[in-house]
């Protein structure tokens, strides 16, 4: 192989991650206390208090602990009221689970496209869904990445329809737009306490609301249903999906440390925004004026004639190297031979094959079926352009500043 100025480094010695759990200490205390007091199921002292602190952080009223973020948008769905065959207006630029919960209760996800000011839904478009689709009822939104979306906007189109927002802030606990915490937009919102979240419990999540029978409803649906009778009896489908007081007892020590956190990403992003000034490069962007990201992971876009050529097939992806251009896949591929973690921006989901028959709207209308033989042209997808051109570097709060200025180096050894 030729020596090129991205082959000049060594590699890390100790793997620099996307996002791993940082420990503190009183995790530990928490999880022993709950074994001493044999509190070891969904019942205990760390769940009720870990509920108690959130809902008191978020600023809702009800906070109900679950197994997942992802069994907190289940729930949540079910508490909007989707049916079968429901058309649901859903982010598109996100995690499989904002959108599988919508089709466990047979609703069928209608995707939004992405707006380049926070890379979440975009209310403009928002609004000529409902040109579209005039009957649909339920929107669920996305802060991705630990931004917040254009929340006023997107209520404000929502309040037009007569629509409920279930606000997927799994990735965003801590983040404010206007000086609210994300979660309390939403007419029921979830947060998640995944490995790689901001807050972790190893696992977990939380399902947020200020109506007190939905918390309730909630709670009885994540313990099987059970009925009050002295014997176990069922009247609804339920699931075992509450939060365990052992899992509680984590997110219960790592709870004080969430302004920290945040802080530590906050120095990651603008070393990273610092590092690259005069690469053909931008950070994820977000709304200075009205928002403070929690700046959970740290992405980057590449200028469009920055980009060097790159094809992607359902697994497979191939590119050609050029001097002065790079492409996201060169680029984690190159931070991988050196034992650091990025990774691709979300895939939309109008991309992936399960979706390919779904409803997908841009701003020019319907984004499916756009080109034909005879007239050139199409419409602007603003998801599939940031999917092409962006990925997510390591964010680790962990990361040392020596290690983060090595992954800078790097980066820029692959446009030269």
């Amino acid at each position: 192989m030729a020596f090129t100025q991205k082959n000049k480094f060594t590699p890390f010695k100790n793997k620099v991650w996307l996002s791993s759990p940082t420990m503190h200490g009183e995790e530990l205390s928490w999880i022993t206390d709950a074994y001493h007091k044999n509190w070891m199921s969904t019942v205990g002292e760390n769940i009720n208090e870990v509920e108690r602190v959130v809902a008191d952080k978020i600023g809702v009223k009800c906070a109900v602990g679950l197994s997942a973020g992802t069994s907190a948008l289940h729930l949540a769905m079910k508490l909007a009221g989707i049916k079968r065959g429901d058309k649901v207006f859903c982010s598109d630029m996100t995690f499989s689970a904002t959108v599988n919960p919508v089709v466990y209760e047979g609703g069928v996800p209608v995707f939004i496209d992405t707006e380049r000011d926070t890379w979440n839904m975009d209310p403009v478009v928002l609004e000529k869904a409902f040109e579209l689709y005039p009957e649909v009822k339920h929107i669920v939104l996305v802060n991705l990445y630990g931004t917040p979306a254009k929340l006023d906007e997107i209520r404000a189109v929502a309040d037009r329809h007569g629509a409920t927002i279930i606000e997927d802030a799994a990735e965003s606990m801590g983040a404010t737009y206007k000086g609210k915490q994300t979660g309390a937009f939403g007419d029921i919102a979830v947060i998640s306490f995944n490995g790689n979240k901001i807050i972790t419990g190893s696992s977990g999540g939380m399902l947020l609301t200020n109506d007190i029978a939905q918390a309730n409803k909630a709670r009885k649906w994540s313990t099987q249903s059970r009925e009050d009778a002295p014997w176990y009896q069922h009247e609804e489908v339920g699931y075992n999906y509450r939060m365990s007081n052992v899992i509680a007892g984590v997110v219960r020590g790592q709870l004080p440390h969430l302004e920290q956190h945040i802080a530590q990403k906050r120095v990651i992003y603008e070393r990273y925004k610092n590092g690259f000034k005069g690469l053909p490069v931008s950070m994820n962007p977000y709304d200075e004026i009205n928002s403070v990201p929690n700046f959970w992971l740290s992405c980057i876009i590449i200028d469009a004639d920055a980009m060097c050529k790159q094809v992607r097939g359902e697994r497979d992806v191939c590119y050609i190297s050029e001097k002065g251009k790079s492409c996201p896949t060169e680029i984690l591929e190159t931070l991988a031979k050196y034992n650091a973690e990025g990774r691709p921006i979300w895939k939309p989901m109008h991309m992936q094959p399960i979706f390919r028959m779904n409803g997908f709207v841009t701003r020019d209308g319907d984004g499916r079926g756009t080109t034909n033989a005879y007239i050139a042209g199409g419409v602007e997808d603003v998801g599939v352009d940031i999917f092409n051109r962006g990925l997510c570097l390591p964010s680790d709060n962990k990361m040392t500043e020596q290690e983060q200025d090595r992954i800078i180096e790097i980066v820029r050894a692959c446009f030269e």
